[in-house]
Formats: C-alpha cells, structure tokens, sequence
C-alpha cells in the first residue's frame, strides 16, 4: 500500500515539474513572438531582383525555437532553382518550394507558388537572419493601351516559429496555428505560430511590357530592311560573279 502511495506522489511530482517547464517554455516562447520583428526590402532593377527579408528576434527567445518564413509569389515572377543551388555554399538558410518551376513560360499561363525558407537547422536560433532571395520578372503579354510597365505586387513573408516543447499558447488571439513542413526536406507537417503583425502594404514590382500598337510598323519596318538586305547582297552577288 505504502509502496503505490509513493508512486503516485512520485508520479504527480513528475507531472508537476514537466507542467511548470512547459509553461516556462511557453512564456519564453510568448515573450519572442511579441517581441519579433520583420522587415522587407526589393533590391536592384528590372527584371532581376532581390527580396531582402531580415527578423531580428528578442535575446529571451529559446535556442530550441524553430523559424519558418512563407513567401507566397504571385504568378508575374519566379525563383530559378538553379540559381539557388549555385548560391547554397553561400547562404545560411535552405529553401523548399512548394512546385515544380518553369522558366520560360510567361505570366498569364503560369500560377503563383509557396516558398518556406528554413535557418541552418544545425545552427542554434540567430538573434538576426537575413535572407536574401533572388527573384526574376516573367514575360507579361503586350498591352494593347499604350502601357509599357505592368505592376506586379509581392506580400511580405508570414513568419512562423514552433518550439517542441510549447504545443500551445494561452491568449490565441495573438496568433494563429497553422499546419506547414517541419525541415526542408518535406517529409511531415508541424503545427506552427504564425505572428499576427501589423500589415504592411505589398511591395509594387514595376515590369516592361510590349505595346500591340506597334506591332504593325515593326513587322513592316522589318520586312521593308530583310527586303533591301536581299536586294543589296544580291547585287552584290551578281556584280561579283561579273567580274570573275
């Protein structure tokens, strides 16, 4: 009798002690959402880009806490995956995307995709990351208006964070759990907290476009040159075989 008594005191004092530790987690844990902050930069012209995301995040935040960021891209541009790999000895994070990439097809056969950046997974939470990822503008079809540059918007990352010791948060009002890859290897999905930031406007992504009225006095003025090409190098032709 003595014995099963001392289990189960024994037994509470575990459950106890795991419960204080998971809401000393879960309070450290809160303490970083509240006090992460994300911003965002596009970087260099034209077609070729850079979107420059950095998250400073606060010192009480746990080594254990797990970082995701979301970029959700509108179908105007893509990431060249080969691009990536070329610049992966030169990056302190991994990237998985949600879908196969085609670079060559234009904007209006295309959709937009999911990217979900991940720090190092060896590497211990960073107080700052920064990411830099290069974007490129996809061919538009031409405009029949008159306009030469199209607007392409991109939003803002969605930061994520997850801690396995932390499955959830008093006052949820804050944030929202939601379901995304553990590691960039995509093998399962973890429950994430997403940070409910104040919004930010999407950064506006200006792209050339043809112009349709100019289609007729461009294949005329190219066929009028192709035309006195030929006349020329056949004169040319003909004046030369004379001689001979």
């Amino acid at each position: 009798m003595y014995l099963i008594l001392l289990s189960v005191l024994t037994w509470l004092a575990t459950c106890q002690c795991s419960i204080e530790q998971d809401t000393k987690d879960c309070h450290l844990l809160k303490l970083g959402l509240e006090s992460t902050s994300v911003s965002v930069e596009l970087s260099k012209q034209g077609f070729h880009r850079e979107v420059i995301t950095t998250v400073e995040f606060s010192p009480a935040l746990l080594s254990s806490v797990r970082v995701l960021l979301v970029h959700r891209w509108p179908q105007g541009v893509f990431i060249d995956p080969y691009q990536l790999a070329s610049l992966r000895d030169q990056r302190d994070w991994q990237i998985l995307l949600d879908s196969a990439i085609d670079l060559e097809v234009p904007a209006e056969k295309t959709s937009g995709f999911v990217s979900y950046v991940f720090p190092t997974p060896d590497d211990p939470t960073p107080s700052l990351l920064k990411v830099t990822i290069p974007i490129h503008g996809r061919y538009h079809e031409a405009s029949s208006v008159g306009k030469t540059f199209t607007s392409v918007d991109i939003q803002p990352p969605e930061l994520l964070l997850r801690d396995e010791k932390c499955l959830k948060l008093d006052n949820l009002e804050l944030y929202t759990v939601v379901e995304a890859p553990c590691t960039v290897d995509n093998s399962s999905t973890c429950s994430w907290f997403k940070i409910q930031q104040h919004q930010r406007g999407p950064m506006s992504l200006q792209i050339p476009v043809g112009d349709r009225s100019l289609v007729m006095p461009v294949c005329g003025g190219t066929l009028l040159v192709t035309m006195i090409c030929c006349v020329v190098l056949s004169r040319y032709m003909w004046n030369h075989q004379i001689m001979q």
